[in-house]
């Protein structure tokens, strides 16, 4: 009999390079995404406190169609139209992760998705708890549970920190856990009354719209007015309209066959991203991000059991329940930390997920839809707690710089310019062979250098 494998699986390893290449350009392009995102909201916080109503004014009005439904506020178009199409970019993540990411495998699903669902049930647990203790409303328990990528990638950006690419991809894949979980709470919990008709007109626009996925139908002037149409019956169904972003979205194929370079779902990632994330999220925090900040303001944000609960979910709950979980999970699995990180590592980006922008902000006006005043001091409490999150986790993260700018050294070198950092090649024979080569050409200069210096010093020698 052969001996039983007792070997450990490492948690935050290296990643395979085609993953550690995906993962870079995605992050690349939510840091540029969440840079705008920062403008935009400071923008937002900026001409609602010097030009309340003409900010009030701009995002109250109304355009549309009335007579199929769609006559909407600027604010309701940004959190319903344009959010669709950051769902929907969800969505093509989520299959991709499915298919070909880290959640295509259970024991390497396992982690993250065990990390995000503790990082979603501690802050509810926590609003909870604060809300049933101080009399407040338990309705908001479920906006500080969702983490925006973008925003937290941004932060990264500012402060600097060269992240390692294991640490990033297990942000992004918790973020992307995060946000199914996050598209299943609108669904389920805050889905008006249902108009039947529409919604079943909407299921027969997928089952069209998957068909001609299915069938190989090409060409964006048959799947952007499908889309369109799909979008507005189910928004007029009750069921909120990000719904029809996401589900088209997994529909999309994200494995490669032979010959391809990209799926139809990366190829289509790589049109729409750039459009979800430097246009649609910005407008949205353009026109949601828009609160009254004073001392006064701040003082509610500490004092009142919904706006605390907020604060303290994102900023406590999020921490405690990704670290709390993920360190559970990896004893459960024996899993072994990367011997590069620390358990403190995984505790920075634990309170780094606590930045919950976008989606947090959208929960909050479903929330709480029928007390607008009080919409407006969640939404603060958002900012606030997840501007505490940013500095807390920029704090730590700054302590372990030095340490994660030579891991990523070591990721990115690339010594013999092939294209392929050093670290992937470390079994392959022509790889030793070359850097032979080129050790050999420099060992070579250097006693071509030495004989020349000692050919200066003799002749230095003589009478002056």
């Amino acid at each position: 009999m052969s001996a039983p494998n007792n070997r450990r699986s490492i948690f935050l390893g290296r990643m395979s390079l085609p993953e550690r290449t995906f993962i870079a350009d995605a992050l690349r392009a939510e840091t540029v995404g969440g840079v705008l995102l920062l403008v935009a909201a400071v923008v937002a916080l900026v001409w609602a406190n010097t030009l309340g109503d003409a900010y009030e004014s701009v995002r109250g009005f109304h355009l549309g169609f009335g007579s199929i439904g769609l006559d909407l506020s600027v604010q309701h178009w940004a959190a319903d139209g344009l959010l669709a199409v950051f769902f929907f970019v969800a969505g093509i993540e989520l299959k991709r992760e499915l298919v070909a990411g880290d959640l295509r495998e259970p024991k390497k699903a396992a982690l993250p998705v065990v990390a995000a669902l503790c990082g979603m049930a501690m802050p509810a647990l926590v609003y909870f708890l604060v809300n049933t203790v101080g009399g407040g409303s338990t309705d908001g328990w479920a906006v500080p549970t969702a983490t925006d990528i973008a925003f937290a990638l941004a932060v990264l950006a500012v402060i600097g920190t060269s992240l390692p690419s294991a640490l990033r991809a297990f942000l992004l894949t918790l973020a992307v856990v995060d946000d199914l979980f996050a598209i299943l709470i609108i669904a389920v919990f805050f889905t008006s009354q249902l108009n039947f008709l529409a919604l079943g007109f909407a299921v027969v626009g997928l089952v069209v719209f998957y068909l001609l996925l299915r069938k190989g139908v090409r060409g964006w002037y048959v799947y952007v007015p499908l889309a369109l149409v799909i979008w507005g019956l189910m928004y007029n169904s009750g069921v909120h309209a990000t719904i029809a972003g996401v589900a088209m979205g997994l529909m999309l194929r994200c494995h490669r066959r032979d010959g391809e370079e990209q799926s139809p779902g990366e190829h289509i990632e790589h049109l729409v991203r750039p459009v979800s994330a430097g246009l649609a999220v910005p407008l949205f925090a353009l026109f949601s991000a828009g609160v009254s900040v004073s001392g006064s303001a701040l003082h509610d944000v500490f004092t009142k059991p919904e706006t605390l609960g907020v604060v303290l979910g994102l900023v406590v709950g999020k921490a405690v329940g990704i670290f709390g979980g993920t360190w559970c999970a990896a004893r459960f699995t024996k899993a072994e930390l990367n011997p590069d990180l620390r358990w403190p590592d995984v505790f920075a980006v634990a309170a780094l997920a606590g930045i919950g922008f976008t989606v947090s902000l959208l929960i909050g006006e479903l929330a709480f839809t029928d007390d607008p005043l009080l919409t407006d001091e969640v939404k603060a409490a958002v900012l606030t707690g997840s501007l505490i999150a940013a500095v807390f986790s920029g704090v730590l993260l700054k302590i372990r710089n030095a340490k994660y700018k030579k891991l990523c050294e070591d990721e990115d070198r690339d010594e013999d310019q092939d294209g392929i950092p050093d670290v992937y090649e470390l079994g392959n024979p022509e790889y030793h062979l070359r850097m032979a080569k080129i050790l050999e050409a420099k060992a070579a200069e250097h006693r071509r250098l030495a004989e020349v210096a000692s050919g200066a010093d003799a002749g230095d020698d003589g009478p002056a």
